[in-house]
């Protein structure tokens, strides 16, 4: 069963900005869909199973963002 989490990414301005988030994050194993939308910094996530958090964090910060 998949599971679906929303997060708040803070300190994106742009489409390559949502792009390099949204690349990060579908590398985590068992993410299926990245959503991301940008005037709000909400990134919703749809994984096979549930999501480590920190995982998330690891994905959003590599992109060079913060969780909110």
């Amino acid at each position: 069963m998949s599971t679906t989490r929303t997060f708040t990414v803070t300190g994106m301005t742009c489409g390559h900005c949502v792009a390099s988030v949204t690349e990060e994050v579908q590398e985590i194993d068992g993410v299926e869909n990245v959503t991301v939308d940008l005037p709000t910094g909400a990134v919703t996530i749809t994984s096979a199973a549930p999501l480590d958090e920190s995982a998330v964090q690891a994905a959003v910060e590599e992109a060079g963002y913060q969780l909110a």
